[in-house]
């Protein structure tokens, strides 16, 4: 939330608007007085790391009242203030759409009281709102991800990751209850992303019979050498007669049916609490901005609304139909529409439903399909959190649709040498929280080796390929589309699944690991702002990664409160680097005595990092100090963030379903073989702004900058403003991008975005 009251707080400056502070929430808009205040740039000035809120929150009885909304509209009126941002969830917003709608009202029942003139009334005419969804549960129809809904999952999983580690040594299984009284979302998410053995939410009850069912299940686990069982409950979990399932109903269940050694963990508000994530800092940035071109645009007749995300784009929606929307989902749940009720609750939260049943549950042998495909799944480029957890869903999810699958060693160069064997539903089972990749991977194209890789091809009678991995993943399926009319063997359908910290890969807004990667360098960057805090006047130059693709600098820079990010999209000379340090020398005059700058390491051959550190030493003589920071590898390391973990899960999982339908569609009865050679039998899976797409490699070839090794056009330069702008530079804001009002039942549902 401290974000998007930064966000709201400086770009409202920016606009030249007045922007007050109301502490408390209703309450404080109710009494008034010192709860309402005028800010300025430097009252929200190191709060973005911080979690909950600055200003306070609190559930406020009077303003259900008429009394109490005519004492807040006098509040209001008297400063002057027509314009509210409500950041919270559906009972806050609720309210303040009934204390618009009532307005009108209430100033002419002041005007009657004597407590306002005429004049007031016709100039305050008008009260204009827009919200932000603030929810860890993630509850709110119309809106693919609220704010606070990451960080709580990094919560959840740092915990899972813990007790995973304990259960394994004693042979233990956990129950672990997570928030969510009527939306299932974080417990089925981090069921997802720590591959749990059951997850009970209320949007979907267990059937019948479940108690056998599971302790099937868990047992059958242990017999398989698992030695943990995890299994997740939601506080409002139910089964299907609408009655409460609780953690400790599942635990005497296990322990009186299998006694096995059971144990309870209740999460509890550790959900709420903690450092916010980069990416709820980076969307709460993104809504509040956003909310402030709303509002400015704002006329009497445009319904209030709600700003969100879908996909990867920023929306507006009505308030009130996203409400309603919502409600809709707990009538269903009540009246034990069930499917409908998820259905409701969007494609996002169905899509991680339907992926969720179709990894947990092994089916018998018997049950499955037998295609006689082999398929080859390998990992490429450099190591990126998340990729096991795509490697994992591939196996399994293409052992449902019935082939068989191969796990490559260290990339083509393994390929070529032979480290080729089949892997089986068991052999993934916990990967999906490990980071780096258990298969290996080597930078190495496959161009040098098109013989030897064909040979294994056929030796091993591989039909498709899986390939992850970053701009080199791209490049080698390139180099075989390209090599299909020397070599047979490569007519096979293949997809590419972008994974890398970089996220320079062409045909995707988000690669597999870059999540990782940015909560690392804003964790850095977190723990250096301290200790420049500490010492006063003291600049830092930080050195991120990312090969000549400056995102990983540029989102740093947005999620950590940086004053400035260099990057090589954005060429920039020496004019450029006097007006920074003339900014840092004028922002040393104020209360924030601090500068952090990043650099991206390929960003200018001439102005290295040492360069710029020894510029802005001399440059700032007498006025800071300077120190350097090179990040290195610590970027590539770590356990996969949820978000990784996911959208790794998922992505994964669509595009083992699109090499089955692309190997039935090219499977010659008559030869006994797959021949595939069409464009788009060779494509790379990506989100592009709200949609998964699957794009032919060879169209993407025109879009990509192959010296530099990134893609020509890249969507997140567009923030680059949002940053500068949140780091007092004059800048212009490019609104052609901003959200149109849109109606909740348009947001297209049949098509799966890449959100989590």
């Amino acid at each position: 939330m401290n974000a998007a009251v930064r966000a709201v707080v400086r770009m409202g400056i920016y606009v030249n608007a007045k922007v007050y502070f109301i502490y408390e929430g209703y309450q404080g808009m109710v009494d008034g007085g010192d709860n309402i205040v005028e800010v300025s740039w430097e009252s929200v000035s190191s709060i973005l790391q911080v979690g909950g809120t600055v200003i306070g929150s609190a559930r406020c009885k009077p303003f259900r009242t008429r009394e109490g909304r005519l004492q807040a509209a006098f509040n209001l009126v008297q400063r002057g203030i027509t314009n509210l941002c409500v950041i919270g969830g559906d009972g806050s917003l609720t309210g303040a759409n009934l204390f618009r709608e009532e307005w009108s009202g209430l100033l002419e029942e002041l005007a009657q009281k004597g407590k306002i003139d005429a004049e007031a009334v016709k100039k305050y005419a008008y009260l204009n709102i827009v919200g932000m969804v603030g929810s860890i549960d993630n509850d709110f129809c119309g809106t693919d991800m609220t704010i606070g809904t990451d960080s709580a999952l990094h919560r959840i999983i740092e915990v899972v990751d813990a007790i995973m580690t304990t259960a394994q040594s004693h042979q233990r299984t956990f129950v672990l209850e997570v928030m969510g009284r009527h939306c299932g979302y974080l417990a089925l998410v981090s069921a997802l992303a720590c591959g749990a053995d059951w997850v009970f939410i209320p949007e979907y009850p267990p059937e019948e019979g479940w108690e056998d069912s599971m302790c099937v299940k868990l047992s059958e686990n242990r017999a398989r050498k698992k030695r943990l069982n995890i299994i997740i409950v939601a506080e409002g979990a139910i089964d299907c007669h609408n009655k409460p399932i609780t953690s400790e109903k599942v635990k005497d269940l296990v322990v009186q049916r299998l006694g096995f050694d059971t144990r309870v963990t209740i999460l509890g508000h550790v959900q709420r609490g903690g450092t916010p994530s980069a990416f709820d800092r980076i969307l709460a940035s993104r809504m509040g901005v956003e909310a402030v071109l709303a509002l400015l645009e704002a006329t009497p007749d445009t319904p209030a609304c709600v700003v969100s995300l879908s996909g990867n784009q920023a929306v507006r929606l009505p308030l009130m139909e996203c409400v309603q929307m919502t409600q809709e989902v707990q009538k269903a749940m009540d009246e034990g529409r069930f499917l409908e009720a998820v259905r409701l609750r969007g494609r996002s939260f169905e899509n991680n439903l339907n992926t969720y049943k179709l990894l947990s549950h092994k089916k018998p042998d018997s049950e499955l399909p037998k295609t006689n495909f082999n398929v080859a799944v390998l990992n490429v480029g450099a190591p990126a959190a998340g990729m096991n957890a795509a490697v994992r869903a591939a196996v399994r999810v293409g052992m449902t649709e019935g082939h068989k699958i191969f796990a490559v060693i260290d990339g083509f160069e393994g390929f070529a040498r032979g480290k080729i064997k089949e892997i089986s539903w068991g052999d993934v089972g916990g990967w999906t929280g490990q980071g780096g990749s258990i298969l290996g991977t080597k930078r190495t194209l496959p161009a040098k080796y098109l013989e030897k890789i064909a040979d294994q091809m056929r030796t091993n009678n591989i039909n498709a390929l899986m390939v992850i991995g970053g701009f080199e993943a791209f490049e080698s399926c390139l180099q075989l589309y390209e090599a299909r009319s020397s070599f047979e063997e490569f007519k096979v359908p293949m997809c590419v699944l972008p994974a890398t910290i970089s996220n320079n890969v062409p045909g995707t807004d988000y690669s597999i690991g870059a999540d990782t990667a940015l909560n690392a360098i804003v964790e850095t960057c977190d723990r250096i702002k301290q200790s420049a805090s500490g010492t006063k006047r003291r600049v830092f130059i930080i050195e991120t990664m990312g090969g000549y693709c400056g995102y990983l600098a540029n989102m740093g820079a947005l999620a950590a409160g940086a004053d400035a990010a260099y990057i090589f999209e954005e060429q920039f000379d020496i004019r450029e680097l006097q007006a920074n340090v003339e900014h840092l020398t004028e922002k040393m005059k104020t209360s924030i005595q601090r500068g952090l700058v990043l650099r991206n390491e390929n960003c200018n051959e001439n102005y290295t990092t040492d360069f710029i550190y020894q510029l802005y030493s001399e440059e700032g003589k007498g006025v800071f100090d300077c120190r350097k920071n090179v990040l290195g590898h610590m970027q590539q390391g770590g356990a996969p963030s949820p978000f990784d973990r996911n959208f790794g899960t998922k992505i994964s999982a669509k595009a083992m379903q699109w090499i089955s339908k692309k190997l039935k569609e090219t499977y010659r009865k008559e030869e006994g073989k797959v021949f595939a050679n069409t464009d788009d039998s060779v494509c790379l899976l990506g989100m592009r702004r709200r949609n998964l797409v699957f794009q032919p490699v060879a169209e993407l070839k025109s879009e990509t900058d192959f010296i530099h090794r990134i893609p020509k056009e890249q969507w997140w330069l567009k923030l680059r403003p949002l940053m500068k702008i949140l780091a007092k530079y004059k800048t212009s804001y490019d609104v052609s991008d901003s959200g149109q009002l849109e109606h909740v039942a348009m947001l297209p549902k049949e098509a799966e975005t890449g959100a989590i």
